[in-house]
């Protein structure tokens, strides 16, 4: 297993301090949220890219119906190729109460899906090079022959995309097959999310080597938070969703404001 830590917010220049901390520390991966409207996780990300050797970066999460998908494409390839191919990007609809209808971003769940599907799709077309086109309902690509032809991602076959996947539903399991992560989440025939078990990790890992073709690495990420004040605790929580197959544990201190204690936990190390 992996282990990683979100960055809950801040400011760019605290980001990056963050990241350089995380890499000393050894986590393996160092992840920033992406808002409606605040610090630009791209510019962020580049920064930290620039100042570390190691850490895998990335964001948790992108949604990409807020974005033109080949501007994303670019973003994330530039990304790629400052880190020497250290980028993960995850995906998924986004949550519409940090403000989509506030700043007239599209809230309608089933077209934010749709342009979800379009955009990895499109993601994975344009790092695979030219020629490429794009026949879709929301985006129509024609080729075109670029006036400097940007390089390939490091990472092969592609810059690894995690989404956000929940378990038990066939069109969102099988949007999951295509990437190569599920951020997985549980939610009843009723709409209601409850959490997620070593147990739900297990199923979905026998799903996805039963069905998954793509021949690259995949991942599943499970987020959540461990005592970094008793190591020994922190082993033992992490030890049954190693057991079922988890293969990222991502530290989320979604609820702490105070960056003191995002930096006392990061310098904890982590639980591995």
């Amino acid at each position: 297993m992996k282990f990683g830590f979100v960055f809950p917010g801040g400011l760019p220049r605290e980001a990056i301090e963050f990241a350089k901390e995380a890499e000393a520390y050894s986590w393996d991966g160092f992840f920033v949220w992406e808002p409606v409207y605040g610090i630009d996780p791209w510019v962020t990300l580049g920064g930290i890219a620039a100042q570390t050797a190691r850490i895998k970066i990335g964001t948790l999460l992108t949604p990409p119906s807020r974005r033109r998908p080949w501007k994303l494409a670019s973003e994330a390839l530039t990304v790629d190729l400052l880190s020497d191919g250290r980028m993960i990007l995850s995906v998924g609809v986004g949550a519409v109460d940090t403000g989509f209808e506030s700043m007239g971003e599209i809230t309608d769940r089933r077209t934010r899906t749709e342009l979800l599907d379009e955009s990895i799709d499109i993601l994975t077309g344009l790092w695979g090079g030219q020629p490429f086109l794009y026949k879709g309902k929301h985006y129509q690509l024609e080729e075109f022959t670029f006036v400097h032809q940007p390089p390939p991602p490091v990472q092969t076959p592609r810059i690894p995309i995690w989404v956000v996947g929940a378990w038990g539903w066939q069109k969102s399991m099988q949007r999951v097959l295509k990437c190569d992560g599920i951020l997985p989440t549980i939610i009843d025939k009723d709409k209601k999310f409850s959490d997620l078990t070593p147990d739900h990790v297990r199923q979905i890992k026998d799903f996805v080597d039963q069905n998954r073709v793509l021949k690259s690495n995949f991942d599943i990420i499970v987020e959540n938070t461990s005592p970094g004040d008793d190591h020994s605790a922190a082993v033992a929580k992490v030890q049954p969703w190693i057991d079922a197959g988890a293969t990222w544990w991502i530290e989320s201190m979604w609820t702490e404001k105070d960056p003191e204690k995002w930096r006392k936990r990061i310098q904890q190390g982590p639980p591995n």
